[in-house]
């Protein structure tokens, strides 16, 4: 083989994370991997992991280049996996191939994993790189990093505010249209990256939002999660009366009225209960291992102005998205974030900001954790 070219190994990897994009919000409970296989600058195979995770990016495209991968090179977004599963090792399926060379963005911080896969190729006579495309694998594969290392899944945070920081009039005004079009269908496609949308129960009880991804064309059925301390929830919400329809959760504390329960599951509502933090409100973080178990590992949460700021604080937001309107409110309302929260965010400390953008006449900005 030639003398490796790091940048062309970095135009590759950006490639198969392209690919890797597509399966995000599919791929449950294992991260959506891209994988190619490059031979003579061709790509002679392709593979993302399957919906529901299995199989893996690797044997698909193996299996695509069949003997051309014999003497190739692998890109792919994350280190194969080493460990006997429910399917065989992929750095089987590698060596098996007749790879030349891997090339991989990241390591996998799983411990059944952690290295062991790089190693056994190079054993094997598999020349292995790592690094290239590195920050932006880390970002797509935050949920599997997050549910591997810290036993829950990682949390985008979505806000949308007037341009005088609003996310709502008083009590009893209507429902804020705060965006337009341009956004409206990007929030739309950022949920359908996201294997649960995640609120709080006043957004329930304020904007009975049906949290679906309305997408023409495409057929995608997160979990629709309420934190819900009390079982507050409305029967007639579309919440309620869609959940023999979508997977509906709704986590609530050790004291919510087992009467409430009994009718939310008669509506298909399943009722997961866990402790309360000091404040007497559902602890975030033991939701959010509730919610790892059940193999999620990408919420999206558009919980309102309460559950942002405990995110944010908590540290349990792993990206925080605002939406900005080019119109102000023009009156006191519900301001979409507390100051304590929204300094946080300006500090640049713990989530420094690392995209702004426009969408139409809104503005974008997205700030992520610093480990």
């Amino acid at each position: 083989m030639s003398e490796p070219d790091p940048d062309e190994d970095l135009r590759w990897i950006r490639a198969a994370l392209n690919l890797g994009e597509r399966s995000l919000g599919l791929a449950a409970p294992n991260p959506s991997v891209g994988a190619l296989v490059v031979k003579d600058g061709i790509v002679v195979g392709r593979g993302v992991t399957a919906p529901g995770g299995r199989p893996h990016a690797e044997p698909i495209a193996l299996a695509q280049a069949g003997a051309a991968a014999r003497g190739a090179t692998l890109y792919v977004t994350l280190e194969p996996c080493s460990h006997v599963g429910a399917s065989p090792p992929c750095v089987d399926a590698v060596i098996a191939a007749g790879v030349a060379r891997v090339v991989a963005a990241i390591e996998d911080p799983n411990p059944r994993v952690a290295g062991q896969g790089l190693t056994r190729l190079r054993a094997a006579g598999i020349a292995a790189t790592v690094g290239p495309g590195a920050e932006q694998a880390r970002r797509d594969h935050i949920g599997h990093i997050r549910r591997v290392t810290e036993g829950r899944p990682s949390v985008t945070l979505k806000l949308a505010e007037t341009a005088d920081g609003y996310a709502s009039g008083g009590p009893n005004d209507a429902r804020l249209k705060i965006t337009g079009p341009i956004v409206n269908a990007r929030v739309q496609m950022m949920r359908a990256t996201h294997e649960a949308i995640m609120v709080g129960v006043g957004t329930v009880l304020g904007d009975d939002p049906a949290l679906t991804v309305r997408v023409p064309g495409l057929d995608r059925k997160p979990w629709r999660v309420a934190l819900d301390t009390h079982l507050r929830l409305p029967l007639r919400s579309r919440f309620g009366t869609g959940a023999r329809d979508l997977p509906t959760l709704a986590i609530a504390g050790p004291d919510a009225p087992a009467e409430a329960e009994a009718r939310l599951v008669d509506l298909g509502v399943i009722v997961e209960r866990v402790a309360v933090d000091a404040d007497g409100h559902v602890d975030l973080s033991a939701a959010l291992r509730a919610l790892s178990a059940r193999g999620v590992t990408r919420v999206f949460s558009e919980g309102g102005p309460s559950v942002a700021a405990r995110l944010i604080a908590l540290g349990l937001a792993d990206e925080v998205v605002i939406f900005t309107a080019e119109k102000p409110l023009g009156r006191p309302g519900v301001a979409a974030l507390a100051d304590e929260a929204r300094a946080a965010l300006a500090s640049g400390g713990r989530y420094p900001l690392i995209e702004e953008a426009a969408y139409g006449p809104d503005a974008m900005r997205r700030w992520a954790r610093a480990d």
